[in-house]
């Protein structure tokens, strides 16, 4: 068995420690709002944030997830500022990779709550989104970042890091 921290919640898995948290949450937990892409980290349609930081759930391994924080897009719970930035800007299209880019957009901004237009990109430039929505994405990120809009203390662990 391994234990870590799943959107809060203390969870215990039976699992190969060498099983990809991806397919521990969609497998396991039933957790399938994170979701498979390229399985070599390429694309970041996986990502989820571990202890905070943005990390491909199809490369980490149960084991090096064992203590530790992971927090997922269910996470969020739908009604997160990021998460309503990406609806008013009309950022999803399939929708497939928007998981990942809305949980580097959380890890971003809980440590550079003002990040400039390059510093965005940059955050970003590992989640590939087929449908090319990157203007919208930019711009959901912008709004979010704004100080009348996003509020640090809804990062997953309620602070800002």
């Amino acid at each position: 068995m391994t234990s870590f921290i799943l959107n809060g919640e203390n969870i215990s898995v039976d699992a190969e420690p060498d099983t990809p948290i991806l397919w521990v949450l969609r497998d396991h937990l039933n957790k399938t709002g994170t979701k498979f892409g390229c399985g070599a980290g390429l694309c970041g349609a996986c990502t989820v944030l571990l202890d905070g930081q943005a990390t491909r759930s199809c490369l980490l391994p149960l084991a090096t997830a064992a203590g530790k924080r992971i927090d997922t897009i269910e996470g969020l719970g739908g009604d997160h500022v990021v998460q309503q930035a990406w609806v008013e800007n009309n950022v999803p299209q399939c929708g497939y990779c928007q998981s990942g880019q809305i949980m580097s957009t959380v890890a971003l901004l809980a440590t550079n709550p003002s990040p400039s237009e390059d510093e965005i990109k940059t955050a970003l430039a590992g989640n590939i989104c087929r449908c090319g929505t990157y203007p919208r994405i930019l711009k959901a990120v912008k709004q979010a970042a704004s100080s009348s809009f996003y509020d640090a203390s809804q990062s997953p662990d309620g602070s800002a890091s």
